[in-house]
């Protein structure tokens, strides 16, 4: 495989031990070894010493959700993450990535998001088009929260005007370049994606809605060497912010909330204490069984379109998680782990997101 050197050594590192294979998200659901990073880690090792053909791991390789768990779980510092991701791209360029794969990619081509959801909701647009045309500050809210969380993002804009911010979301709203770089990597596609959009934020501040989008802005950029020069922030952080100074007045509750932590916010941004803040402010704080930087995935839209099952079992364990820790009101601060815990959210505990909670308090 033309895949880097360091890529090599983790494989080599990676598929004999046995560390990490109790936090991977995938794995704990599915009970196959083949999920862990150990097991995908040896196939791979098999392909490199040409025992096994790339397309015999394609499938294995997708279903990885990227989350990082393993990574920050090894205290070698070994990050199967970054083999899988430049797999992905070594697929790609054989012409071997598996045809559910090349079916996001097309939609993305056609219609701008890997869903193919050709037309915004229509109170969503109705929203947008009540902001002006220019403002210091844009709310960018992302493919998952503008095609399949369109009431998540209404609540974020209404929640802003509230708080007397001027801002703005444009109208024709570029993708980040998240996606495509989650399904095929650091390609010169990826490159192109993440370009086009540079070239619309030119902002004072770009307030991110969804941690994905923050998280490539902040770091993919940089790696790339792409320049913005608008302030990111996330949107959670923002919150934070405007509460503490006071430009959001919030009436503290009693009621109790637990966190669904972003792992793109809390492992890739390092980014704990802002949701926090918010939730300390609004009521009681009542932490999920794994949390911070150590948080279990709740579910991935990307990964919903070719192993829904599996994305269903992901969230509903994050709710048996909840349940043993006697939450009442779970919170996220992810559209994509919203939506999927909102599609098994059982009888009994409530769900919501960062901006509906603040919303109730003020």
């Amino acid at each position: 495989m033309l895949i880097s050197q360091k890529s090599k050594e983790i494989i080599d590192s990676c598929r004999f031990c046995w560390m990490c294979r109790h936090i991977c998200p995938i794995g704990n659901v599915t009970g196959q070894e083949r999920n862990t990073a150990r097991a995908r880690m040896l196939a791979l090792s098999l392909v490199e010493r040409d025992a096994e053909p790339l397309e015999g791991v394609a499938d294995n390789v997708y279903e990885c959700a990227l989350c990082g768990a393993c990574t920050k779980e090894c205290v070698t510092g070994w990050d199967p993450v970054k083999v899988v991701k430049e797999v992905r791209s070594e697929l790609i360029m054989k012409g071997k990535t598996p045809p559910y794969i090349m079916k996001l990619i097309e939609n993305l081509q056609n219609t701008g998001n890997v869903y193919g959801i050709a037309e915004v909701d229509s109170e969503l647009k109705a929203e947008i088009d009540s902001l002006p045309e220019t403002a210091d500050t844009l709310l960018f809210l992302g493919r998952d929260a503008i095609y399949k969380s369109p009431k998540s993002a209404i609540e974020a804009i209404r929640l802003l005007k509230k708080a007397g911010v001027s801002f703005t979301v444009l109208k024709n709203e570029p993708d980040s370049g998240y996606a495509i770089e989650t399904l095929i990597g650091k390609t010169a596609e990826s490159k192109g994606v993440m370009e086009n959009c540079a070239k619309v934020l030119n902002f004072k501040t770009v307030v991110c809605y969804d941690p994905a989008d923050a998280k490539v802005f902040l770091r993919e950029y940089k790696e790339w060497g792409i320049d913005l020069s608008a302030n990111v922030v996330t949107f959670t952080s923002y919150m934070a912010e405007l509460i503490k100074n006071g430009t959001l007045k919030v009436k503290k509750s009693n009621k109790a909330y637990t966190i669904q932590d972003s792992a793109l916010l809390s492992r890739d941004l390092d980014e704990v204490e802002p949701i926090r803040d918010i939730i300390k402010a609004c009521g009681e704080n009542r932490e999920m069984l794994i949390f911070g930087k150590d948080t279990m995935l709740a579910g991935n839209l990307i990964m919903n379109e070719y192993m829904p099952d599996v994305m269903k079992e992901v969230a509903q364990s994050r709710w048996i998680n909840a349940r043993n820790m006697g939450a009442e009101t779970v919170v996220t601060e992810c559209p994509a782990e919203y939506e999927m815990m909102l599609s098994v959210k059982p009888d009994g505990i409530d769900l919501k997101t960062v901006e509906e909670v603040i919303s109730e308090c003020l």
